[in-house]
């Protein structure tokens, strides 16, 4: 696992594909929480979105690299308050 202290505001979150995914807007437990401007479009607009921990292969400088391809990692995107109980 990646350090998470590691992982800096605003950094640009990218597929293994390159894809951009989201952006940092802090770690929060095992989790990182995306800016809500990054939040997709519809019903999912406005709402901060989170990416497990597990799925960052590394940290670039300000680029946090996920394991999946963007469109694989979405799908791994919890909404605000869906998060482990």
């Amino acid at each position: 696992m990646v350090d998470a202290g590691q992982i800096k505001e605003h950094a640009e979150v990218i597929g293994a594909d390159g894809v951009h995914v989201g952006t940092v807007d802090h770690v929060e437990g095992h989790r990182i929480k995306l800016t809500k401007k990054d939040s997709g479009e519809g019903s999912h607009r406005g709402h901060h979105h989170y990416i497990p921990l597990g799925l960052v292969a590394e940290i670039e400088g300000d680029k946090v690299r996920l394991s999946a391809n963007g469109d694989v990692a979405v799908t791994f995107e919890e909404e605000e308050g869906s998060g482990p109980a």
